[in-house]
């Protein structure tokens, strides 16, 4: 049913990499806006991270962001669409977060051949990652495993398992929920055994700040929860001055706790880790703490584990 609110604004533009999980994402934002009484439509941009096969630590932080980032500058879309581990912790003054819909999980997922979990596979096997956090937390297991490069897109390297060529990859399972594969999973990984990216299973829905009316328009897309518990992830990685590719996870999440009168009230539990690059060390540190200052508990966890060490694995963004 349309919104009340709907206008005669024209059809909005909403910019997206051209990959089958960018548009599937952005499809999703497309759709609800236009459930909502505002059309939408898709606008393809192709990015610096589509045209390279170069490992994403070498091509730099915010190489699937700034191409899209810059379209919408140029007024060639009116949306932009992320994934919001993707995007670099520096604000950007002329662009507003129009929302932080509802995420996916933000787990890591193992996809092995036969369905091995990861404490099956033998000593030796071949696991493929793009990913420096999940690399090194993977070596932090102490099982053996051959740790590869990986690049591409999910159906590239879910390829790369079904013909022979790894035994198995580490990817976000958001994005295998979100394009229908989620049945290939063969572990959701717990964030005990692997803290997942600030961010992950978030998108971002941006627009030009003094655009006040689709700020408006896309606020009803907005899920304060996980807008909250964003803000905590993404805090630990900015006061870290580390970049989106750096050995640090983070996961938050909104709890319901009970109060000495049994009264029952939400709080934000936040857990963070920064890995030692070989795996030799793993330091982690939780808080939990009213949702309302997410950003500070972020700041405040990223201050606890430059105290227990973690600046000696952190490479600057």
């Amino acid at each position: 049913m349309p919104n009340a609110a709907s206008t005669d604004r024209p059809v909005i533009r909403i910019g997206t990499r051209g990959s089958q999980l960018a548009t599937t994402q952005a499809q999703g934002i497309a759709d609800r806006l236009t459930a909502n009484g505002h059309p939408a439509e898709l606008v393809i941009i192709t990015t610096a991270g589509d045209t390279s096969t170069a490992p994403v630590a070498q091509i730099g932080v915010g190489v699937f962001t700034t191409a899209i980032r810059t379209a919408l500058r140029n007024g060639e879309c009116d949306v932009a669409i992320h994934s919001y581990k993707d995007l670099p912790t520096a604000p950007e003054a002329d662009l507003a977060m129009g929302a932080v819909p509802t995420r996916v999980d933000p787990r890591d997922a193992l996809v092995s051949r036969g369905g091995l979990v990861l404490g099956e596979l033998p000593a030796g096997s071949t696991i493929g990652t793009s990913s420096p956090r999940r690399a090194a937390q993977l070596k932090a297991q102490g099982l053996g495993l051959e740790i590869r490069p990986l690049r591409g897109n999910l159906d590239s390297r879910l390829g790369r398992v079904a013909n022979g060529e790894l035994d198995a990859v580490v990817v976000a399972r958001a994005g295998l929920v979100r394009i229908g594969r989620a049945d290939e999973v063969s572990e959701a990984l717990d964030p005990t055994v692997m803290l997942p990216a600030p961010a992950q299973g978030a998108l971002a829905v941006e627009c030009l700040a003094d655009d006040a009316e689709l700020v408006r328009i896309l606020a009803e897309l907005d899920d304060p929860s996980t807008r909250a518990a964003v803000d905590a992830e993404r805090a630990v990685l900015a006061t870290l001055e580390a970049g989106c590719t750096a050995p640090v996870g983070a996961i938050a999440e909104v709890v319901d706790s009970i109060d000495s009168d049994g009264r029952i009230f939400a709080e934000l539990s936040l857990r963070a880790g920064v890995a030692a690059e070989d795996g030799s060390d793993v330091i982690r540190a939780s808080v939990v703490g009213p949702v309302e200052k997410a950003v500070q508990l972020g700041k405040d966890l990223a201050a606890e584990l430059l105290e227990l060490g973690a600046a000696e694995y952190v490479p600057k963004a």
